[in-house]
């Protein structure tokens, strides 16, 4: 975990022992998740996604947590998602496309593993899906909109958000019925074959998130129209379903 970033693992080990230290009792474990807890994770582009679960999540639990999380964003990381156990438990069918990655996907920094054996209900799955995939494409016209002059703004809005496109269109093969394959390029590819859209431009820029490519080899505004037309092709297919 975190091949890439040793520096990300001294960090990990300091905040875990400050929560620890604030929180004493109170904290049922700390959780890396997402790429960090891959073999995937890509220090110039990917995040340290964590999570911390709690006993207890009054106010007065939250101002004690504060200063360790504080002191986590000081450091330029995102500051993590503070849940109680019991909210966990709960929440598994309003978030079933994040508890679901995170069941299959992490790493126990400290604490008791809640997640191997939770159960995460799928009635609600394509439903998040579709307002995820929604989301995400209106975020990228939105910015493309502002940025389409400038196209090294064009090719870091699409790097940005192309890990992200990947996980859902995972998430559209399970709701398809079908196993997705491990890595990000082979999730792409076979869903692309599936629903019949142009991968090239989604495996160009992973290339260039795993370091096999520069950014500037990219053509930002024809990239962009292909992939424009990719994300457009996923939603038809998750909304026909």
């Amino acid at each position: 975990m975190l091949k890439e970033k040793q520096l990300g693992q001294k960090h990990l080990a300091e905040f875990v022992e400050k929560l620890k230290a604030s929180s004493g009792n109170n904290l049922v474990c700390v959780v890396v998740y997402g790429s960090a807890a891959s073999d995937e994770f890509h220090s110039e582009f990917s995040d340290v996604n964590l999570l911390c679960v709690v006993r207890e999540l009054s106010s007065q639990h939250l101002q004690a947590l504060a200063p360790a999380i504080a002191w986590w964003a000081a450091n330029r990381f995102p500051a993590p998602l503070v849940f109680s156990r019991q909210e966990i438990e709960r929440a598994a069918d309003v978030f079933p496309i994040e508890m679901l990655d995170i069941k299959q996907q992490h790493h126990i920094l400290h604490g008791e593993d809640i997640f191997q054996g939770l159960n995460v209900p799928l009635d609600r799955h394509r439903f998040q899906l579709e307002h995820e995939l929604r989301t995400k494409l209106l975020f990228l016209r939105q910015h493309y909109l502002a940025w389409c002059t400038d196209n090294q703004k064009v090719r870091l809005l699409m790097l940005d958000s192309v890990a992200n496109f990947a996980t859902l269109f995972r998430h559209t093969l399970l709701t398809r019925g079908e196993k997705p394959p491990r890595t990000k390029n082979e999730v792409i590819e076979q869903l692309a074959l599936n629903i019949q859209f142009d991968p090239s431009p989604f495996l160009e820029l992973l290339q260039v998130r795993q370091g096999k490519a520069q950014a500037e080899s990219l053509d930002a505004q024809a990239i962009f129209a292909r992939y424009l037309q990719g994300i457009q092709k996923v939603i038809e297919a998750v909304d026909a379903m």
